[in-house]
């Protein structure tokens, strides 16, 4: 039995004689077959004959080291196996994080990154700089003068600064003065407030003996801004004995319902509790209309079923806000034209019935008027203040028409108050009527 070697003997240690004699052959051999040139690789047969000896003993003694090998690994493997399973983890984890290190490496690295992604990153466009363009290019938040001024855009080309080409470069005149005459009827001004403004302007040309057309414009301004300073009153709504009621009148689609939303929300905003009452209940919409903004502003609604007595409606809704103290009670109506008698009439006992409550009520009749209808408008206001009393009026839609002059007409005709003018779907864009603001915005020349 041989005698079994320790681990030093993979160093050299414990070898017999044999075995080193036998190795360093081997090396001499090996560095005479790495110095010698191919020239001699054919050497003569006693040559041969010794390497084929040499080989021999060579093959022998690398035999004997495989089986020394083997014994002592079969030797050792007991002594060594949980260092073996120790340095095997290490290496295995050392490999995996060389592996994770080398998957990023590679998804990292456009440099080792296939051609058609290298390719695909460099066609890809570069978006960030116009997203923060975007964000620098929002458009700033017009204040209302602005959104006035904007809106009165179709209004002012026949009347305003409209009048600034009609008056350039031209000598006062007969003709001048029918031109303007014309432009201001086409505006729906109204005959008899044009003939009004007409001779108005011209005894001031004659008084100041002005030459130059352009001057005219300033008369011309001042006579339109002086119609409407008769009706800036704004509305208010203080009342010390029960709530304040506003009765909204006038015709279909003029925009009664969306104007009393709109009134609310601004009357909760300068602290007022606010009620309103669902007195349209002939079109199946407008209850549900009004309860929408209701809901969306928190304020109560009273309403009844389609096709209730209005008056009724009104009645309970009236002695509700009473009953809670309402600052506010907004009533809507139902849409009617002023040529109908029987329509006209029921809106007279809707208001005698709400006096019957309280005698000082409806404090505030309001006719809402579409500016879109010129002229017609003139014969609502006419109509609707004979049938219950117009105090005021609120007109719509100015945002949307050239025949914005017929303000003029309603303001010089029936000197009532406009309260409100609509120049928008906002709820911002139903503003206090400022007759200076108006004119100003109507006549302003600058571009934006």
């Amino acid at each position: 039995m041989s005698k079994k070697k320790g681990f030093f003997g993979w160093f050299g240690r414990d070898r017999t004689p044999e075995a080193n004699e036998v190795e360093e052959k081997d090396s001499q051999t090996a560095v005479v077959e790495h110095e010698t040139p191919q020239s001699n690789s054919a050497e003569p047969d006693d040559h041969a004959v010794e390497k084929t000896e040499e080989k021999a003993v060579e093959k022998a003694a690398v035999e004997q080291a495989v089986t020394e090998t083997s014994s002592i690994e079969s030797d050792e493997a007991v002594e060594a196996a949980p260092a073996n399973d120790t340095c095997h983890n290490d290496l295995s984890a050392n490999n995996d994080r060389e592996d994770n290190r080398g998957e990023v490496k590679s998804k990292s690295d456009p440099l080792t990154a296939p051609s058609d992604q290298v390719a695909n990153v460099e066609q890809s466009p570069i978006v960030g700089s116009e997203s923060d363009d975007k964000v620098d290019e929002q458009p700033e938040k017009l204040g209302f003068f602005a959104r006035l001024k904007k809106s009165l855009s179709r209004t002012k080309a026949s009347l305003g600064s409209g009048f600034a080409s009609l008056f350039k470069g031209k000598k006062i005149d007969d003709e001048l003065y029918e031109e303007l005459e014309t432009q201001l009827l086409m505006a729906d001004v109204g005959v008899e407030t044009t003939l009004k403004i007409m001779d108005n302007v011209q005894q001031g040309a004659e008084r100041k003996d002005l030459k130059d057309a352009e001057a005219l414009s300033d008369i011309l301004k001042q006579q339109m801004a002086d119609i409407l300073t008769e009706v800036d009153q704004p509305l208010s709504v203080e009342n010390n004995d029960g709530p304040f009621v506003i009765l909204m009148v006038g015709v279909n689609g003029v925009g009664k319902t969306t104007t009393i939303g709109k009134m609310a929300k601004q009357f909760q905003a300068q602290g007022k509790s606010v009620m309103l009452a669902a007195g349209d209940t002939f079109r199946a919409a407008a209850v549900e209309q009004l309860q929408v903004w209701g809901e969306r502003n928190d304020i109560p609604v009273v309403a009844q079923h389609t096709g209730a007595d209005s008056a009724s409606v009104l009645f309970d809704a009236l002695e509700s806000a009473k009953a809670k103290n309402v600052d506010v009670l907004i009533a809507d109506t139902a849409g009617r034209l002023q040529n109908k008698a029987h329509l006209m009439e029921e809106l007279k006992k809707v208001v005698r019935v709400m006096k019957k409550i309280d005698p000082n009520t409806p404090h505030e009749v309001m006719l809402v008027i579409d500016a879109a209808t010129g002229q017609n408008a003139v014969s609502q206001t006419k109509l609707f203040s004979e049938a219950v009393g117009l105090t005021g009026i609120s007109i719509t839609k100015l945002d949307g028409t050239a025949k914005g002059g017929v303000i003029f007409a309603i303001a010089d005709q029936f000197k009532v108050p406009i309260r409100y003018i609509g120049v928008g779907e906002g709820i911002d864009d139903l503003r206090p009527f400022n007759s200076n603001d108006f004119i100003d915005a109507l006549f302003d020349q600058t571009t934006e």
